[in-house]
């Protein structure tokens, strides 16, 4: 298994000096003042001034800055040390106060003390994750008694899906059952489609069935679970960016979750 997170760790690595950079991310108009947060997140999880919130796999920590700047009191932790050197960069650039923590997820109990209202994380990372009732314990683990946990992530039913820059339509390639790790050689980044960068990456098909019996496991509480028809980026060439932000599959291809 090391072997799989250490490659996924360099890909991570390399992929910072190539988002720092992109338009997708935006680091110009995130100076000036714009939040990288989704509508969806910023009207479900609702008003987080004064309370502290632990934003785990923040990459650069754009999403955990931008909660600061809304009156939370931040943590972030990620594995890369790029990303984690970034993020403290950018929060000491922009005078936003935020604690930084390079770890690897399921050794963060071990580096980070305390226990927050609010647990984070968001698009686009149970994938990189090969235990998933481990990461409901990690979760439960630094949770305070009362708090919320709050999940915003790409629905792994459209794992299923071809990927490849050459798809044209959606077309079943993975299965949506899945334990063993899916190895990928990497062109660019899903920020940058068009970089010339080569990597590899591991990754792993969990189920919704995964992700919520893990958190029962772990001792939390599943208030809603929401299911939209929209992605916070392009996981397929032939999406749509809408003016609100959010990707979509074309009109009438947009049946599922």
């Amino acid at each position: 298994m090391n072997e799989y997170i250490e490659s996924n760790k360099k890909l991570w690595n390399d992929w910072t000096l190539i988002h720092e950079k992109s338009e997708m991310y935006d680091l110009e108009g995130f100076r000036a003042g714009k939040s990288s947060l989704g509508s969806i997140e910023l009207e479900e999880l609702g008003d987080v001034n004064g309370k502290s919130l632990l934003h785990l796999q923040c990459h650069f920590g754009k999403d955990t800055l931008s909660w600061a700047r809304l009156g939370a009191q931040v943590t972030g932790a990620d594995f890369s040390e790029n990303a984690i050197s970034l993020a403290r960069s950018l929060s000491q650039e922009l005078n936003i106060p935020a604690n930084f923590v390079l770890s690897a997820l399921y050794d963060l109990p071990d580096k980070l003390n305390g226990q927050f209202d609010i647990v984070f994380t968001s698009h686009g990372v149970l994938g990189w994750l090969p235990d998933i009732p481990r990461w409901g314990q990690v979760v439960a683990h630094f949770l305070k008694p009362g708090g919320t946990f709050y999940i915003a992530e790409v629905h792994p039913f459209a794992w299923v899906f071809d990927d490849d820059e050459t798809a044209t339509d959606l077309t079943v390639r993975y299965p949506y059952f899945l334990r063993d790790p899916l190895k990928f050689e990497t062109k660019g980044s899903y920020a940058d489609r068009e970089s010339d960068y080569r990597g590899v990456e591991y990754g792993w098909n969990h189920t919704i069935g995964d992700y919520i019996n893990a958190l029962i496991s772990a001792g939390l509480t599943i208030e809603y679970l929401h299911e939209f028809p929209i992605l916070g980026w392009q996981a397929f060439p032939f999406m749509e960016k809408g003016e609100d932000g959010w990707w979509r599959l074309k009109e009438g291809k947009d049946r599922i979750p």
